[in-house]
């Protein structure tokens, strides 16, 4: 084989290898030169809260309710209901409310029980902020007061008036205040407390009025 012939297919050989590159970068670059490094998995999106109201408790929703109640000696049985149904206890509307107690005492040698004093608060409110209370409505009689000792019993009807238009709800504190007898034929008494919570719905309340 002859000098020229060497050179020939060497000239060939060098041809190949300089298509055979430029072939390769045709291609462009290799899979795993791509993206500039490792797949990375896309972020989920974080849940969010959700921001619907909470439901408003009502201790009238079935229209009455009863609590037993205790002070010392004396035990209590409280009704509770309104003459107005819950859909009309709107902001501006008188909204009764009424109660009838009965009482028993431990241990019974005879002694009765009165109904010296009670009271009615109501404090309106929403889930963000307790408002001014109204003005507290009292029911009181001459001493020793109101024979409650069963079967006998007190009943009376408090009035809940207007509240502000962004309450939800309103909260109805009683206090009961009872003489007890010390003996069957003692003109000496013994005081004790009671107290209870009642919180009903206002219906159309939370509103703060129209905006500009």
């Amino acid at each position: 084989m002859g000098l020229a012939t060497r050179r020939g297919r060497l000239v060939g050989a060098a041809a190949l290898l300089v298509a055979g590159a430029f072939a390769l970068a045709g291609c462009g670059a290799p899979p795993w030169a791509q993206g500039g490094g490792p797949a990375t998995a896309s972020a989920s999106p974080t849940p969010t809260a959700s921001s619907a109201p909470q439901p408003v408790r009502n201790d009238l929703s079935s229209g009455s309710t009863q609590r037993p109640l205790t002070a010392g000696a004396v035990s209590a049985t409280v009704d509770y209901w309104s003459t107005l149904s819950m859909d009309r206890w709107t902001p501006t509307a008188l909204k009764p409310v009424s109660l009838s107690m009965m009482t028993t005492v431990s241990p019974d040698d005879g002694q009765k029980v009165y109904l010296q004093r009670a009271t009615m608060t109501a404090v309106p409110g929403n889930a963000a902020q307790s408002f001014s209370p109204l003005a507290a409505q009292t029911d009181q009689t001459d001493a020793p007061g109101y024979l409650v000792l069963s079967p006998y019993s007190y009943s009376q009807t408090f009035n809940v008036g207007e509240v502000p238009a962004e309450a939800t709800f309103v909260t109805l504190q009683f206090t009961f205040e009872f003489l007890v007898q010390t003996t069957p034929t003692s003109n000496e008494f013994a005081k004790q407390t009671a107290s209870d919570t009642l919180t009903v719905a206002i219906a159309g309340g939370g509103e703060t009025g129209s905006g500009g």
